[in-house]
């Protein structure tokens, strides 16, 4: 093969067209009407044809429309416009700078290995991604000091098709990065700004592109460069592709190398959110940058980073997390572990949930809980599964209170609203709802829309959808070479009138997209009921390896082909974000299935109500949340079964039943102007209910209130007086886990256990034997509560006891009282758990916990013991 030069040609466009390239390059044009407006404006034709690719258009312009343009007065006034609208959203003073204007020193590092910005920016696959975008989104709108990091995969995640037969086949498109919304970043002599690696026996080279997201942007890392070998030149070509090599060999490229990129760049970050475990190994390059940099030994520089790391967690069921073999993780980290001056042993048992398991694999969510403080689910259901489902690392502590807490997820609001509905918002409920997307009390004037102009509007998104679905449904069949009367059948699909509900997501079996199809002969008389004609729009992707989820898309394509089905069925191929686009801004209803409680949020729910679509969903995820009597339905009261046959009968004859009963009659109850005036209060109580709560916005507030701003003010306790404290924490924790295993409680005493009037103390003392842990290094508690039928507490809580000068049998005495302050059959037991005083620590910071396990002397009554140990009272 003859040698090749490389070059880059990019738009020539005249003076007066340039900003058109400035606001092209930032990714805020996808959610700015005006500004989508002119961009296709442009060209229409080459717009539709790039898929809303702003570069790509530009890059193909023929200079006869350049010249045009550049003339053109109307035009130019309005590029003059947008241009003002970006220069003022750039530097507009911010939320974050009203809300923290001291903390200038702030830098957030966001990892992520996927990013959902636009359907023009291939890099993502399903909800992890599209929410890592609408974060970055959020975080420009309030000014956070936060940069994404992932990768530039050169072919994304697979495009899907569907052959003769429904089955699901897979292909994939090449990125052109150069005719995208990205720019390589370059150094003070215009070459490529890259990054090293190192990997078994070689190093891999990263170039950085920058994608810019409103004020903020994000960097995507690039190993498809001819200095490297063909297998590292393909570490990112595919996003969740290859085998579980690849894979650890990703995460080490995101979380070590994106670490590396950013301080590269010169935003080494004060604290990194996870976003998911995938870029954990992170955590491990910060402490040996801080061992290597500050000098610091392992124990200190792990208590910096781990009081600066933030995690969220997306996965409900154990099978979602990512594993490796011991002897994977060794090939590839046996150098960092020397680097960190750890065995492979200890390094591989901080990925373990039993850290002395040797055979257990290693857990990249394992290794994210461990080395963050701050950890969290996606919705207050999903946080109560994670605690149940990661109780191991805390042994012995209560599920509700291992310290996983939870952030509700959210949307990027501006992102996923139509511009009918846009318009309706700024003429009733005034510009600030653009800038103030939480105020509660802005969202409550939908009131004040009048439902016909609702109504009109919602009815003109859904002729739109339909007639997006009949294009797509008319390239689908051309595609696969359908005959022509199948093609034409096509174009005349659905009805835009009749009620439509949208079902799109991920085809994993768990989420019952065949939910609805249970009962097809009930299902056939709802939908073609010629008075009050009801059809469905279904999309979504099932993972390449997912026969189960595959075999769900065959069988509902073939149903939708049955006499009774077509037309009032339809599935669109390839769901993507300009699928999921159409679908939540005209469907009527959304439907969502999930077999309880695996939904760990479901953001696409969220999506529909700001445009006036209302969700009809099991209660899970957000919807627990969401759900208020009169702003949607529920199926089901959120019960959870043993029996999954039964469950699906159960739950799609409540389906049925409501829209036999409830939906579609409220829907087809129309007043004398044709406006269902009992549907549109629906829908106003829907979106003022859901959309100032169920925002990215918010979720982002919370995240900067919650954790970002401690964990730095934290942070900055542990390293000043040159680490001073982060040493003392660090050698705390390594003596409290050395010596705890010798503290034991050995006895607990309290009165007769009568009945004990409301409102009164109930004593008690405990003798613990402390071993060599100081006894203000220990927080000695009664746990108490109701107990159930088998005798155990539920819903506990403490009291504390405090020590005394008292020794029993060389332990020490601890006493204090039980609050009596609800009525019914409670027990009680104590427990003890290290604690720092002067050091913000959670009860289970150290995952340690004794508790007592039954007397082993006759009582507590205090005894003379002359040889007694140094005590102070606490």
């Amino acid at each position: 093969m003859p040698a090749i030069q490389q070059f880059t040609v990019t738009p020539n466009l005249p003076e007066p067209l340039q900003p058109l390239l400035e606001i092209a390059n930032n990714i805020w044009w996808s959610w700015n009407v005006e500004a989508i407006s002119l961009l296709r404006r442009v060209d229409t034709n080459l717009w539709d044809a790039h898929h809303g690719n702003p570069i790509a258009v530009l890059g193909t312009l023929s200079a006869e429309r350049v010249a045009e343009l550049a003339k053109d007065r109307a035009f130019l006034a309005h590029l003059e416009r947008v241009m003002g609208d970006l220069d003022r959203y750039l530097n507009l003073t911010s939320w974050f700078e009203s809300e923290h204007p001291m903390r200038t020193d702030m830098r957030i590092g966001y990892f992520s290995l996927e990013f959902g910005l636009h359907e023009s920016l291939p890099l993502y696959s399903g909800g992890l991604g599209i929410l890592a975008g609408d974060h970055l989104k959020s975080a420009s709108d309030l000014g956070l000091p936060l940069v994404g990091v992932g990768l530039a995969y050169q072919t994304g995640y697979f495009r899907q098709y569907l052959n003769h037969d429904g089955w699901q086949m897979e292909e994939y498109s090449v990125n052109d990065f150069h005719n995208m919304s990205m720019q390589l970043e370059k150094d003070d002599d215009n070459k490529d700004v890259t990054i090293e690696v190192q990997y078994p026996g070689r190093v891999v080279i990263a170039r950085i592109w920058r994608v810019q997201v409103g004020r903020n942007p994000l960097f995507l890392l690039d190993t498809n460069l001819p200095v490297n070998r063909v297998e590292d030149r393909e570490l990112t070509s595919r996003l969740y592709g290859g085998d579980n090599e690849m894979r650890i060999r990703q995460e080490i490229l995101l979380g070590i190398g994106g670490l590396r990129a950013l301080i590269k760049l010169d935003h080494e970050p004060t604290m990194c959110h996870l976003n998911e475990g995938h870029s954990a190994f992170l955590a491990l390059e910060r402490i040996c940058l801080l061992m290597k940099n500050q000098g610091l030994n392992f124990e200190t520089a792990f208590e910096m980073v781990r009081a600066t790391n933030v995690f969220t967690t997306h996965t409900p069921v154990p099978a979602g997390n990512d594993h490796f073999q011991p002897d994977l993780v060794r090939t590839y980290l046996a150098k960092k572990a020397g680097d960190l001056g750890l065995t492979m042993d200890e390094l591989l048992a901080l990925g373990r949930q039993n850290p002395n398991n040797q055979n257990e694999t290693f857990c990249m969510t394992v290794l994210a809980l461990r080395l963050s403080r701050n950890t969290n689910g996606v919705s207050e259901l999903h946080g109560h599964v994670s605690r149940e489902m990661w109780q191991s690392i805390w042994p012995g502590v209560p599920s509700e209170e291992i310290p996983i807490a939870h952030v509700t997820n959210g949307i990027h609001t501006r992102s996923w609203l139509c511009s009918e509905i846009a318009r309706l918002y700024d003429r009733y409920l005034g510009p600030r709802w653009h800038e103030e997307p939480t105020n509660k009390t802005i969202w409550d004037r939908v009131e004040l829309i009048p439902d016909a102009e609702l109504w009109r509007s919602h009815e003109r998104m859904r002729e739109r959808l339909v007639g997006f679905v009949r294009n797509r449904m008319h390239r689908q069949a051309r595609k696969r070479g359908a005959h022509r009367a199948t093609i034409e059948a096509a174009s005349q699909v659905l009805d835009p009138e009749a009620l439509t509900i949208g079902f799109a997501r991920r085809f994993a079996t768990y989420k019952r997209a065949a939910l609805i199809l249970r009962d097809p002969v009930r299902l056939a008389k709802i939908l073609n009921d010629p008075d009050r004609p009801v059809q469905l729009i279904f999309a979504g992707k099932a993972h390449p390896k997912d026969q189960p989820g595959k075999e769900i898309i065959r069988q509902l394509v073939h149903l939708a082909e049955e006499k009774g089905f077509r037309h009032h069925i339809v599935f669109v191929e390839d769901y993507n974000i300009e699928v999921a686009r159409y679908m939540v801004q005209g469907v009527d209803i959304w439907l969502n299935t999930p077999r309880r409680p695996l939904e760990a949020s479901g953001t696409s729910g969220m999506k529909v109500p700001p445009n006036g679509g209302i969700n009809l969903s099991i209660l899970d995820g957000w919807w627990c949340e969401g759900y208020e009597q009169g702003n949607g339905w529920t199926i089901g009261g959120g019960e959870d079964f043993d029996d999954q046959i039964y469950q699906d009968e159960v739950e799609s004859t409540a389906l049925y039943d409501l829209l036999e009963n409830e939906i579609v009659p409220i829907f087809y109850d129309r007043s004398s102007d044709d406006v269902p005036r009992e549907w549109t209060r629906i829908m106003k109580n829907s979106m003022r209910t859901v959309n100032a709560e169920f925002n990215t916005n918010r979720m982002v507030e919370e995240y900067t209130q919650r954790f970002y701003v401690p964990a730095l003010e934290n942070a900055q306790r542990l390293e000043s007086d040159q680490y001073s404290k982060a040493e003392t924490l660090g050698l705390w924790r390594k003596e409290t886990l050395k010596g705890w295993g010798n503290l034991k409680i050995n006895c607990v005493d309290a009165p007769p256990l009568t009945a004990h009037p409301m409102g009164t103390q109930l004593p008690v003392r405990a003798a613990v034997m402390l071993g060599n842990i100081p006894v203000e290094d220990v927080l000695v508690e009664v746990y108490h509560g109701l107990l159930n039928a088998a005798g155990e507490i539920e819903d506990g809580e403490t009291d504390t006891l405090f020590s005394t000068d008292e020794i029993h049998d060389g332990a020490v005495v601890f006493v204090g009282n039980i609050s009596c302050r609800r009525a019914g059959q409670r027990g009680f037991t104590v427990r003890a758990v290290p604690r720092k005083n002067g050091f913000p620590l959670g009860r289970f910071e150290t995952g340690l916990v004794t508790w007592w396990g039954g007397n082993t002397s006759k009582d507590c009554s205090p005894t003379e013991d002359k040889g007694k140990p140094e005590t102070s009272k606490s």
